[in-house]
């Protein structure tokens, strides 16, 4: 038989008695030893027969000469500071593994389930402090509703799934046309069901192409969503620019079939997820979002379903992001490659984006274009320097940083606001209201029919199929680009 792993659990709260007490009657998760904490009231006595041992720093000295197998952090509502000083006195220990809860926004109301834990990596170290988002709360207007996710198989899109398990949907789509990402989130969210997270919500997973119109008109005739939340997109800015007519078939041809698609079968609530991106865009993937969030606002204006537009910037560790990126390099003993020492970016932990767009929807106004607060810009420099310690070694002297340049359609700087539009404060924190100074003087239609057969061949103009210099005029013309 196996020698059971030995666990201490950092935090005797509600979330730390509630992984103890899942790992007492599931014996094959190991053994708790005991709870580390630092609360005078819990120190010397024993929850649920398990003793409460403290204060940490001092626990942990001891443990440096019989280290134990397994750490699990434990308390969702820690700061980022004291997660990096509670990371580094457990290094220190020599724990062989080291496991956290996910961020407050994710542990439900109470609730705290062993399978949410996972490796700490640098995301749960690095930008500020999360807000506390009652989730059951913020996704009532989803509640015994039919919910569509669309990308879901993508880290904002799966992220979103995860969260929209606590709000009691009636059922979940998980429309994407990777199969295997669709797979993937669609075990791991009944695998979470089966543990207890979340409502019984009945899951779906839908295969398609959103660039496919008559596919998208029986889809959503099918499906009947009450609520669509939008996050597909091709996004990977240097790899867009290499092939910008796909960009724009699949988001803007794409988004404009799911609006058209929505509005005929009567979706109540359309939320679109944009990115920074699409400020004063640089990029023909900028374009593409800035061209979907102008299709998006002018859809509201048409009876039917209530549309919201949520902008915000990066998210920490998503799928072809930097912080990957910089990991891949770092295990194979560098450089780690950065475009230019001042380049900054504005960044957000995945769970907390999504937190703050569940809410956006759910309270935002039809036609409303919502910012999130993205804090303050990061130097990706910085953030390339914080990895490389994270990782034990140290920037220049282990791990060389080499400055390559800024790829086609980057830029130093990323922007929130465009300069004709005024940002204001909602009733919800983290979250702006957009106005514009002067109505958008873009006629959205007319710049749709002329992309269209760039993307899809028409006998009446088969020249245009697929002509990167056509798009580019396009651009130019309408001042996009």
């Amino acid at each position: 038989m196996a020698k059971s792993r030995r666990l201490y659990i950092i935090g005797a709260g509600f979330a730390g008695r509630a992984l103890a007490n899942e790992i007492i009657k599931k014996t094959i998760f190991g053994e708790v030893v005991a709870f580390l904490d630092d609360d005078p009231q819990k120190i010397g006595r024993r929850i649920d027969n398990i003793p409460v041992l403290g204060p940490i720093n001092d626990v942990t000295l001891l443990l440096r000469t019989n280290p134990a197998d397994e750490a699990i952090i434990a308390i969702p509502s820690a700061g980022r500071e004291y997660l990096k000083e509670l990371y580094s006195v457990l290094k220190h220990a020599n724990f062989q593994k080291i496991r956290i809860l996910p961020g407050i926004s994710q542990i439900i109301e109470g609730e705290a389930h062993f399978i949410q834990t996972r490796s700490i990596d640098l995301q749960d170290l690095l930008g500020r402090n999360p807000i506390t988002i009652k989730l059951k709360q913020s996704l009532a207007y989803v509640r015994a509703k039919r919910v569509l996710v669309t990308g879901a198989g993508g880290s904002i899109g799966s992220e979103l799934c995860r969260q929209l398990l606590s709000g009691g949907v009636s059922r979940l789509y998980l429309l994407g046309h990777g199969e295997n990402s669709i797979y993937q989130i669609d075990r791991e969210l009944r695998l979470l069901q089966d543990e207890g997270v979340g409502e019984k919500a009945a899951i779906v997973p839908v295969i398609g192409d959103l660039k496919d119109f008559d596919y998208m008109d029986y889809i959503l005739n099918q499906l009947k969503a009450d609520t669509i939340f939008h996050t597909a997109a091709y996004k990977h800015v240097p790899m867009m620019e290499e092939n910008p007519v796909a960009a724009i078939e699949n988001n803007v041809l794409g988004t404009e079939n799911l609006i058209n698609a929505a509005i005929k079968h009567k979706t109540k609530r359309f939320i679109h997820i944009s990115t920074d991106k699409a400020v004063s865009p640089v990029c023909v993937y900028g374009a593409s979002k800035y061209i979907c969030e102008q299709m998006v606002l002018a859809a509201s204006l048409n009876e039917g379903p209530e549309f919201v537009v949520v902008r915000f910037g990066n998210v920490l560790g998503s799928r072809g992001s930097i912080v990957p990126l910089f990991q891949q390099q770092i295990e194979k003993g560098g450089p780690v490659t950065v475009t230019h020492p001042d380049t900054s970016r504005y960044f957000m932990t995945i769970s907390e984006a999504c937190s703050l767009v569940l809410k956006a929807g759910g309270v935002g106004e039809n036609g409303g274009l919502y910012l999130l607060d993205m804090g303050e810009p990061v130097r990706i420099r910085e953030l390339a320097e914080q990895l490389i310690r994270f990782h034990g070694y140290e920037p220049e002297t282990d791990i060389k940083i080499d400055y390559i340049g800024l790829r086609p359609g980057e830029r130093l700087d990323e922007y929130l606001l465009s300069d004709d539009e005024i940002p204001s404060l909602t009733d919800y924190s983290r979250i702006l209201r957009i106005n514009r100074k002067v109505p958008s003087a873009l006629d959205i239609k007319s710049l749709i029919d002329e992309l269209r057969p760039i993307c899809r061949l028409c006998s009446c103009n088969p020249q245009e199929y697929r002509n990167v210099k056509s798009l580019k005029n396009i651009f130019e013309r309408y001042k996009i680009l």
